[in-house]
């Protein structure tokens, strides 16, 4: 455990606006930048729907994300469990009268955006863990109780995703809260004892996946097996990202995506598109961006002294690590297609509302990283 003292002090506005991370500020709004430039470019240069859309979108959640960084962090551990229960409610709505969409139904119509609520449950996981370990004595951890009643809430919204079904968010919302509960100071062996149990049972678990889930995993083995059909996304997608070479074939003139060779190069993709204009190079910048920014929530992290506050950010940091390498790899042929957005770059509502959420708690902790929580 973190030890805290107490503390208590009434910060002005100035004081607090001063406390902001406008380092992790900087690199939010360059990939804000960036998505723009590769959206308008998956129009073909035109600012049309998706390019608005995502500018719109932006520049809403962003405003929103400063708002709320100055909400105390109490506050934040008090909707713990509150912010979890909600989720819940809103994927079980989603999964009986949501949108169906490409044989997924996993949308809520709120009509100024289709809301996904399995993304936000990529955040309330972690608040929901990291105000469950909050004061928790190290030795209470790996008791029986505290160890079941982890998995029961976790395992409740992977089965609601699965359901949708929407594998890829399931398996990512899973990473997200063992993170929290590995950083809780679990012991080892249980996550060793659960890797090799999900390696034994691997051939029954591939046995209940749905057929195109099914067919994702031997893509991933062998895209040339269905070059034109399963196979064409990952085929186009290398052919991409190594046409670009060194320095990229330029802004707009991405042949893969221009001629439309490669599908929803806006959404997951989008990584494809902006390696193939902007080459090795620019895909080192961006990988550089993404270091600094999960860095600096890490760091605020080091700095709180509320153990809420540290669980939080060092779980929220992973996660978008994790996010990140996910979706490169995932485009790379790396890792089988699962569906992983770009944090803040790819086109979607929700999956930039529930980064910016993540990332004003974030914000939240470092203006209040000396205030005692309770």
């Amino acid at each position: 455990m973190f030890q805290q003292t107490s503390y208590s002090e009434q910060l002005t506005f100035f004081q607090k606006f001063r406390s902001l991370d406008f380092w992790l500020i900087l690199c939010i709004l360059a990939l804000g930048c960036i998505g723009t430039i590769a959206m308008y470019s998956s129009e073909s240069g035109e600012l049309l729907y998706y390019t608005n859309s995502h500018i719109i979108r932006f520049v809403v959640f962003f405003s929103m994300m400063m708002f709320l960084s100055f909400v105390r962090i109490k506050f934040w551990h008090s909707m713990g469990y509150f912010f979890y229960f909600i989720v819940i409610l809103l994927l079980i709505y989603a999964s009986l009268y949501g949108i169906t969409a490409s044989g997924s139904q996993r949308w809520i119509n709120l009509y100024f955006v289709n809301l996904q609520p399995s993304e936000l449950m990529k955040i309330s996981i972690i608040v929901c863990f990291a105000k469950y370990y909050h004061r928790m004595q190290i030795n209470n951890v790996n008791n029986f109780k505290n160890l079941i009643i982890p998995i029961i809430i976790l395992v409740i919204p992977v089965v609601l995703v699965l359901s949708q079904p929407d594998l890829g968010t399931s398996i990512l919302i899973a990473l997200s809260g063992l993170i929290v509960i590995w950083l809780s100071g679990v012991n080892i062996k249980y996550f060793t004892y659960s890797t090799l149990a999900l390696i034994i049972s691997m051939p029954f678990v591939i046995s209940f996946l749905k057929p195109y889930q099914k067919l994702r995993i031997l893509t991933f083995f062998n895209p040339d097996r269905d070059p034109l059909g399963a196979g064409y996304q990952i085929i186009q997608s290398k052919i991409a990202v190594g046409s670009g070479g060194l320095s990229g074939k330029g802004f707009l003139k991405g042949t893969q995506s221009y001629l439309e060779f490669l599908p929803e190069k806006h959404t997951d993709f989008i990584f494809t598109l902006f390696s193939e204009e902007f080459g090795f190079l620019g895909s080192l910048l961006l990988l550089l961006i993404y270091s600094i920014m999960i860095y600096r929530i890490i760091r605020v992290g080091t700095l709180t002294r509320s153990f809420f506050s540290k669980l939080y950010c060092y779980g929220f940091g992973s996660a978008i690590f994790v996010y990140v390498v996910v979706n490169m790899c995932m485009v790379l042929g790396l890792l089988p297609i699962v569906g992983s957005p770009l944090p803040i770059m790819s086109y979607g509502g929700s999956s930039m509302l529930a980064t910016m959420i993540g990332i004003s708690i974030v914000m939240s902790a470092k203006i209040y990283h000396r205030q005692l929580i309770p």
